[in-house]
């Protein structure tokens, strides 16, 4: 076998990258697995991450790093995440491992694959930024802000995705320099020695795995699982409780939406979530695609990815 580069999977949720993953790691054992989520590095964020390490998950027998760094209480930015995905890797490759990057947060795949310089924080820009955003009508002005002055940025965060507005902006303000332009700037793909394929299925095909798996996680025990967090010491982090499925419950369970309504909106969210995913890997013309679910697909990827590798 030719010594392997590192193979990142990509694509929208629910398209079974976590799955493929692990069939790869069976037929070739060196390969390291790698989670690159923004939410599965909270401890207790489990089944609403889909989280490959839980019970319930047929990858949970491989071991993953960048799992369960840090408390749901919690701040955890992809600066960080970019650091010790960095030591991970290097402990690999200094085992003779490849690694095999699974995960669908289009930023934190890039801080990974491209190395992004990533900019400096001005903690008092952001908080001004967090107070104008909890005025009525705050995000959505916030987001037209950030139209005028970082289209890029703006086309790939919706409105109600609060946080991530704010850090764009916070950047824009306080260094004078577009967010989306930092590094080399998203929308250049540089030349990288991670080898990535995606996984694309049809549209009404996600959108029913969509469904199913949100009815699976609340079979699982998603509204105890976001009740425990919420009644823990310090409860969810502003970055944590903007995951999909945990802000709508958290709603739930404060009395301002009822059930039916918080689980319309965490499929309307996993949904578009799932669209700009699609969108954002799209661009990126180093992936390669295959069709999610295709009958023998972990061998087909690992032919190419030995015949890429030789």
């Amino acid at each position: 076998m030719p010594a392997l580069k590192d193979l990142a999977i990509v694509g929208a949720t629910s398209t079974g990258k976590t799955q493929l993953a692990a069939r790869i790691a069976d037929l070739v054992p060196p390969a390291g697995l790698v989670s690159v989520d923004a939410f599965a590095v909270y401890r207790g964020m489990d089944v609403g991450t889909a989280k490959p390490t839980r019970p319930a998950d047929t990858a949970s027998r491989h071991p993953w790093a960048l799992v369960d760094l840090v408390d749901a209480s919690e701040e955890y930015s992809v600066a960080e995440f970019q650091s010790a995905a960095r030591r991970a890797i290097a402990q690999l490759h200094d085992a003779g491992r490849p690694a095999l990057l699974v995960g669908g947060t289009g930023l934190y795949h890039r801080a990974v694959v491209d190395e992004l310089e990533l900019p400096e924080r001005y903690p008092d820009v952001a908080q001004r930024l967090f107070d104008e955003a909890g005025e009525p009508g705050g995000a959505l002005a916030l987001h037209s802000r950030l139209r005028t002055l970082d289209p890029v940025a703006a086309d790939r965060l919706e409105p109600s995705n609060v946080r991530r507005v704010v850090r764009a902006l916070e950047v824009t303000e306080g260094s004078g320099q577009r967010f989306s332009e930092f590094g080399p700037g998203l929308e250049v793909y540089p030349p990288t020695s991670t080898l990535m394929v995606g996984l694309a299925l049809d549209r009404d095909e996600l959108d029913s795995r969509l469904a199913e798996r949100l009815r699976a996680q609340m079979d699982e025990g998603l509204l105890e699982e976001v009740g425990a967090l919420a009644a823990a010491p310090g409860g969810l982090s502003r970055t944590a409780r903007q995951a999909i499925g945990y802000r709508e419950l958290l709603g739930h369970i404060a009395g301002s939406l009822s059930l039916e309504e918080a689980l319309a909106e965490t499929l309307r969210r996993l949904k578009s979530f799932a669209r700009r995913q699609e969108s954002w890997f799209r661009r990126d013309p180093r992936i390669v695609w295959f069709e999610a679910g295709a009958d023998g697909l972990a061998g087909d990827v690992v032919e190419w990815w030995e015949t890429r590798c030789r």
